[in-house]
């Protein structure tokens, strides 16, 4: 994200910092509308400043608890934290193991995303949370009502076909209320 003017992010209708990106998220969002249908999305947060420290190795994991968080979140279907740069799923550790170059914990690089087994490390922390299309499509569908009869649904009102924008502020703040838990937690500690 350093590379990116991040003033930019609500200068338009989806919250995305590249201008250039944008313009082709509202342009593919306008053409799945008038196709009567939806689309989901990710959206990429990071806080910064977070000390080293907050979370517990086991039971109270700072990932697990971002993760429970936004996973609560209404259309939400993943979390993924750290490794913005890289697929985890296909490195070697060699690959992505953060380096540490500094007696205050810096690292090279931030693979982990800010957290490392569940405790902060004082690096931004990384998280993406995918958002499934909504299910109201403005297309016939097949179901079956409550007697196991075949039925066609259709939708009518006015429906987001994407609430991934919608969601910015929601995904800001289930991490910021998280992060304020870690906070008191911490200072709970020191009693």
């Amino acid at each position: 994200h350093k590379d990116l003017d991040l003033s930019l992010t609500e200068t338009n209708l989806v919250r995305c910092p590249d201008v250039e990106i944008a313009n082709k998220m509202i342009s593919e969002i306008e053409k799945i509308k008038k196709e009567g249908d939806t689309i989901g999305g990710e959206i990429t947060v990071v806080a910064s400043g977070v000390p080293a420290g907050w979370g517990e190795p086991v039971f109270d994991k700072l990932h697990a608890d971002i993760g429970k968080g936004m996973l609560s979140i209404n259309a939400v279907h993943g979390f993924k934290y750290g490794f913005a740069e890289v697929d985890v799923s296909s490195s070697k550790g060699s690959e992505v193991n953060d380096t540490i170059i500094d007696e205050n914990g810096k690292t090279k690089t931030n693979f982990s995303g800010g957290i490392q087994g569940g405790i902060s490390n004082g690096n931004d922390i990384y998280c993406e949370v995918a958002f499934k299309p909504v299910a109201t499509i403005m297309q016939k569908q097949e179901s079956i009502d409550i007697n196991g009869k075949k039925v066609e649904l259709e939708a009518k009102g006015r429906h987001d076909a994407c609430v991934v924008p919608r969601a910015v502020p929601i995904v800001e703040c289930m991490l910021s209320l998280t992060l304020v838990d870690f906070y008191l937690r911490s200072k709970m500690n020191k009693i």
